[in-house]
C-alpha cells in the first residue's frame, strides 16, 4: 500500500495553482457533505437501523483506508465524518429528505463544476481520472493540511 506522503505528493502536483486549491478548499468538502447526506437517505429497514446506518457503513469503510495510511488523520477523517453526519441528521429534520435530496443533488453538481474549472485552470486533469482512490485523497489532502497548520503530524 503507498504510503500517505506519497498520495498527498502525487495528489498536490495535479494541485498548483492557487485558484485551483481554492476552489478545492470550497468544493472538496461541499462534494464530501453532498454525498454523505444522500446515503443518509437511503432507506433502511428499521429492524436494522435508523436513517444513516449505510451512510455510516460506508464511512466505516473509508475510515479504515484512512486509518491504515495514518492514524491522526484516520481521527482527523472521523470528526469530518460526524460533523457533516450531524449537519445531515439537521437538515433530514429542518427540510424533510425530499428537499435535503435536491439539496444535495444540487451541491454535488455545483461543486463538481466547480472541480472541473479549477482543473481547466490548473490545466491538468483531475486525480481521480487516473485512480479512483484519490476520491478519498482529496478530503484527506485538505485534512493533512489542517493538521500541519496545528502541528500534528500524520
Amino acid at each position: 500500500m503507498r504510503s500517505i506522503d506519497d498520495w498527498f505528493d502525487s495528489y498536490s502536483r495535479d494541485h498548483q495553482h492557487p485558484t485551483n486549491r481554492l476552489i478545492h478548499w470550497i468544493c472538496v468538502p461541499a462534494i464530501l457533505w453532498a454525498v454523505i447526506a444522500a446515503l443518509w437517505l437511503v432507506p433502511v429497514s428499521p429492524s436494522i437501523g435508523r436513517p444513516g446506518f449505510w451512510c455510516g457503513l460506508v464511512m466505516v469503510g473509508a475510515l479504515s483506508f484512512y486509518w491504515r495510511l495514518s492514524r491522526p488523520l484516520g481521527v482527523a477523517m472521523l470528526v469530518v465524518f460526524v460533523l457533516l453526519a450531524l449537519l445531515s441528521e439537521g437538515l433530514l429534520r429542518t427540510l424533510g429528505p425530499q428537499r435535503l435530496l435536491w439539496l444535495a443533488l444540487g451541491v454535488f453538481a455545483a461543486a463538481w463544476i466547480g472541480q472541473f474549472i479549477g482543473h481547466l485552470i490548473e490545466g491538468r486533469r483531475p486525480s481521480f481520472l487516473t485512480d479512483l482512490a484519490y476520491l478519498l485523497i482529496g478530503p484527506a489532502w485538505l485534512a493533512g493540511k489542517v493538521l500541519r497548520r496545528l502541528g500534528v503530524t500524520y
